[in-house]
């Protein structure tokens, strides 16, 4: 069984935790390898998919939406896992009290999941570096706003132990079924 960790990521974060998912599917017995969707990719060798993306205001980068897109034939056919980062911070719930992670979820996963086999997805917290280069429109008008900029926690906020567990998670699922 090899597994393929496909993300898209603007600066790291969102890689970092592909990596480290790769890296513990491997660790755990399971075949596993981290890819940007970029990459171009015989996605029919693979068995099962893990694919993230980071999430910005809401919605997961349109790089990770265009490849299920691209491959729903080939995903529908086998197990898939969705991830995304994005939340910075440390506050579990915002000003109106709901969960940060409920409200991060990307708007786009429920229309992709129809006619998927999805097992799970999750949201995880992302990092954030307000020195680093500003990518699209959004991060440049943020740069141009500094009270916008200061709003936003700069540091990286991913927890490794959850992100572990939930590749081990995974990694179990895949072993019960070979």
């Amino acid at each position: 069984m090899t597994v393929l960790v496909a993300y898209a990521s603007r600066h790291g974060a969102t890689k970092g935790i592909a990596e480290r998912i790769a890296r513990v599917l491997t660790v755990e017995g399971v075949e596993a390898e981290s890819r940007p969707v970029t990459d171009e990719i015989e996605v029919a060798e693979y068995d099962a998919f893990v694919i993230g993306g980071a999430a910005y205001m809401f919605h997961w980068l349109k790089g990770a939406t265009e490849f299920v897109t691209h491959h729903r034939t080939i995903l529908a056919q086998h197990p898939v896992w969705l991830f995304s980062s994005g939340p910075v911070g440390t506050d579990l719930v915002d000003k109106e009290g709901r969960d940060i992670v409920e409200v991060s979820r990307p708007k786009e996963w429920e229309r992709l999941e129809g006619g998927l086999s999805v097992r799970g997805d999750r949201v995880f917290f992302g990092a954030w570096d307000p020195s680093a280069p500003p990518v699209g429109v959004g991060e440049r008008m943020m740069g141009l706003l500094p009270k916008a900029k200061a709003a936003l926690p700069a540091g990286d906020f991913r927890d490794w132990e959850e992100i572990e567990a939930w590749a081990a998670m995974i990694a179990s699922e895949l072993r019960a079924t070979t």
